[in-house]
C-alpha cells in the first residue's frame, strides 16, 4: 500500500483528489493539509507513514517549498511532488532545488498524478538528471546574485538606508522628513547620493533593485 500526505490550501482541489486516490486498490490517503501549519501539525503525529508527499506551492501561509526540506527531514524515506498552477521557472527551480521529486501542473488528468505517486514509490525518476543540475545552477546564479546586489548596498549609510526604505513605505519627501527629524532638503541629498550608488534612474527603480533583493520590506 502507498501512503499519501495531500497539502493544498484548496480544499476543493484537495478532498476530490483524495476522493480520486482513495478509489485505487494500491493508494491510501493518511493526511491532509491546507496551510503550512497544518502540515508541520500532521508531521509531528506520531508513527506518521508517507511514501509520497503532494504540496502545492501556494499556501496561505507560506509557500511549499519551504516545506520540502522539512519533509525530507521528518519523512526521509518519502518523495515530494508538486502540484501546482504555478508555471514560473524561478519557483519550479527554487522547488526542484530544495528535494522536489517532480512537478505536475494542477491541469493535469488525475489519472497522470496516479501514476507519478505509483513511479515515484518504485524509484523511478520524474526529472532528469539535467532538470536538476539545470534547478541547481538556476538558484546558484539568484543567490549569488542577491550577494552582489548586497554588496552593492554596502556603500550606503544608515540613514541612506532608512531612506531608502521610506521610499519603499511610498512616503513623500516631507514625510520622510518627518520620519526621521531632518529636512526635506535633506532627504533629496539623501536621495541623489543613493541613485547614484545603486546606479538607478528613478527613485521607484531604485526601490525595484531593492525589492528584487530582499533589501527592503514591502508592504
Amino acid at each position: 500500500m502507498i501512503h499519501v500526505m495531500l497539502i493544498d490550501d484548496h480544499a476543493s482541489t484537495r478532498e476530490p483528489l483524495a476522493f480520486m486516490l482513495e478509489q485505487e486498490s494500491d493508494l491510501t490517503v493518511v493526511a491532509q493539509a491546507g496551510s503550512l501549519a497544518q502540515a508541520r501539525e500532521a508531521l509531528d503525529t506520531p508513527d506518521l507513514c508517507v511514501d509520497v508527499v503532494v504540496v502545492d506551492l501556494g499556501l496561505p501561509d507560506g509557500s511549499g517549498e519551504e516545506l520540502i526540506p522539512e519533509l525530507r527531514e521528518s519523512l526521509p524515506n518519502a518523495h515530494a511532488l508538486v502540484l501546482t498552477y504555478f508555471s514560473d521557472h524561478e519557483r519550479l527551480a527554487r522547488a526542484v532545488a530544495a528535494g522536489a521529486a517532480g512537478i505536475l501542473h494542477k491541469s493535469v488528468p488525475v489519472g497522470d498524478v496516479v501514476d507519478a505517486v505509483r513511479r515515484l514509490n518504485a524509484g523511478e525518476q520524474l526529472l532528469t538528471v539535467p532538470d536538476v543540475v539545470e534547478a541547481l545552477r538556476f538558484v546558484d546564479q539568484e543567490r549569488r546574485r542577491q550577494r552582489e546586489a548586497r554588496q552593492a548596498f554596502e556603500p550606503l549609510t544608515e540613514r541612506e538606508r532608512e531612506v531608502l526604505q521610506a521610499l519603499a513605505d511610498g512616503l513623500s519627501d516631507k514625510e520622510i522628513a518627518e520620519r526621521l527629524y531632518i529636512s526635506t532638503a535633506t532627504v533629496r541629498t539623501h536621495i541623489t547620493s543613493i541613485l547614484g550608488k545603486l546606479d538607478a534612474n528613478s527613485r521607484l527603480q531604485a526601490v525595484v533593485i531593492a525589492a528584487r533583493n530582499n533589501l527592503v520590506a514591502l508592504g
